[in-house]
């Protein structure tokens, strides 16, 4: 399991697990350490995908099935022990939506909350337009270019051929397997019940985030914080970040 999540603060008596998936071209380290900010009550883990870090010789995941199917054998004991909570930020928020909608279907399992941030909708007609990007036409240049118009990135790591080099392919590969997945649904089925809450920064493209509505039965609420696409690794936004998601964690109830 150690492999495919990092959990830098563990707590086996945590009443709830909090976990994490990152954006394109991302690991663990900024998410992962989420942990030191929950109290006691709230255990953070941080989805590691092939690739990068210490699964750097893998070969990348080529869709999103095999994403799906990994985290959920990976998670799955953990998961049926006790309650669990979902954030994504950007290609994190569909990896987490789709690892839902498979616990639920599969196994019956459901997060109490699912928080959501810097991404369309994925019933939406933004996000579909997201996916005929074509990525393989794309440079390395183009890309580096979207990455730095992006944030959130290092300037240090953009100034070291290898890692630049990597980041690129990682971004393109992580991009291809969103183009894989499909969130289009029956008419009147109402895939999860849990509430999700929807964020982004308010110097950020716009998302199409209503048709979040349409996914679940339960509430669904959004939340603008100041900054661009990366406004969550603002210091004062991780902090309105862990208040808010451990209000609605301790307000899920049983």
């Amino acid at each position: 399991m150690e492999k495919v999540v990092s959990c830098l603060y563990k707590r086996p008596d945590a009443l709830c697990r909090l976990i994490c998936f990152p954006w394109a071209g991302g690991g663990t380290s900024q998410l992962s350490k989420w942990g030191k900010l929950f109290s006691s009550s709230i255990e953070v883990s941080s989805v590691r995908l092939p690739g990068r870090e210490s699964r750097l010789k893998e070969p990348f995941a080529k869709d999103m099935t095999t994403i799906v199917n990994e985290v959920t054998s990976a998670l799955l004991e953990e998961l049926q022990e006790k309650p669990f909570a979902f954030f994504g930020h950007s290609f994190g928020s569909y990896i987490s939506l789709a690892v839902a909608l498979h616990l639920k279907e599969k196994y019956g399992l459901e997060p109490i909350h699912l928080f959501v941030s810097g991404a369309h909708a994925p019933n939406s007609e933004a996000f579909l337009l997201t996916k005929k990007v074509p990525i393989d036409d794309a440079d390395d240049e183009d890309i580096l270019t979207y990455i730095q118009i992006l944030g959130g990135t290092p300037s240090e790591h953009l100034q070291n051929e290898d890692i630049k080099k990597h980041l690129i392919l990682t971004f393109r590969e992580d991009v291809r397997v969103l183009q894989t997945v499909s969130f289009e649904k029956e008419e009147r089925y109402i895939p999860l019940s849990c509430d999700i809450t929807c964020f982004e920064g308010s110097e950020d493209k716009p998302h199409d985030l209503d048709a979040w509505h349409d996914l679940t039965s339960g509430d669904t609420s959004f939340y603008k914080l100041p900054g661009g696409h990366f406004y969550l690794l603002e210091p004062s936004n991780e902090i309105f970040l862990t208040n808010h998601i451990t209000r609605c964690i301790e307000n899920a109830g049983p």
